[in-house]
């Protein structure tokens, strides 16, 4: 059955595509050597396609499909895409979007494409569903300017639907050089805890440095006396030129003593009692002064299992239209 469905929804995929307008059209594969614990091992971390396009001048789709995961997950039918989406520009300053969608939580370490990320946070590593079913409505105020409202079934939902998360997020920039990604967030739990997430993405620009700095605060609403439980992060970059970026990227994240009184965890990302940080760096060299080909070699370590690890690879897009 599960065959069927997925062919029938490639045929249906595929005559949507032939009679749209598609103005990005890519293949895009990571692959590398990571040595972890002094163990060598070949890794094919990614291979996605990706496409975006237009139906009209107004509506538009996007479809991030990966290629390395399975199709189905009894959580998550759509185990293997992504992204699939369609937005409709209603006026120049309002917009809608349906379809399986980026959870939006604030912060730059979980907006990156995965592709494009070596090693995670804690919370990261640990959320169960990072794209879900849903719908957002956008409000564009001025130029560089979104204020974002998106319901989305919870990224903690462990295949119960009717969990949701509503999402409140401003998407711009205090100025030139400093811009956000800041967000609010009401998610609910297979315990009905209703975690409440405030993000704050900021990256701040100078010349060839920039400065991503994430901040994170959770907190059950059916908490009475909450301690401590949040996220702090950062990527320092230098990039030169067009060939070469230099990164350093760290963190911590924290939970005291946060459970209900049935002695479970508020927090399912971060285990109450975690005191985790994480830290490394690296080079990645673009020898087409493009992100057609990219080569990296990152390290870093942390503190859960205090192992070593280094990644040297490879990524590549193959352009069929841009």
């Amino acid at each position: 059955m599960r065959k069927i469905f997925f062919t029938v929804l490639g045929l249906l995929a595929a005559c949507a595509l032939a009679s749209a307008q598609v103005n990005y059209a890519v293949i895009e594969a990571r692959g590398s050597v990571l040595l972890e614990n002094s163990r060598p091992r070949m890794s094919a971390d990614y291979a996605n396609i990706h496409i975006k396009g237009d139906f009209a001048p107004s509506v538009h789709f996007r479809w991030r499909q990966r290629l390395t995961k399975p199709l189905y997950d009894a959580s998550n039918p759509l185990n293997a895409t992504d992204i699939l989406s369609l937005t409709w520009d209603i006026t120049e300053k309002w917009t809608v979007s349906a379809g399986k969608l980026p959870i939006y939580i604030g912060g730059y370490e979980w907006d990156d494409a995965p592709i494009d990320v070596y090693y995670w946070n804690g919370f990261c590593n640990r959320i169960q569903h990072v794209y879900s079913l849903g719908g957002s409505v956008a409000f564009h105020p001025a130029a560089g300017q979104e204020i974002l409202l998106q319901v989305v079934n919870s990224p903690l939902h462990g295949g119960n639907l009717s969990l949701m998360d509503v999402g409140l997020g401003w998407l711009g920039q205090v100025a030139p050089w400093w811009k956000t990604l800041w967000s609010v967030n009401l998610i609910d739990d297979p315990y009905h805890h209703m975690m409440g997430y405030v993000s704050l993405g900021n990256r701040f620009e100078a010349g060839p440095l920039a400065l991503e700095l994430d901040v994170m605060y959770r907190r059950s609403l059916k908490q009475a006396n909450a301690q401590f439980d949040g996220s702090i992060g950062g990527r320092l970059e230098y990039r030169p030129g067009d060939k070469w970026q230099l990164f350093a990227k760290g963190g911590w994240d924290g939970n005291d003593d946060n459970i209900d009184p049935d002695g479970v965890a508020y927090d399912l990302t971060v285990p109450p009692g975690t005191q985790y940080w994480y830290g490394g760096g690296g080079v990645e060299f673009f020898p087409l002064g493009n992100d057609k080909i990219r080569l990296h070699a990152v390290a870093w370590t942390e503190s859960e299992t205090r192992l070593f690890s280094a990644s040297v690879g490879l990524t590549f897009r193959f352009h069929f239209v841009k």
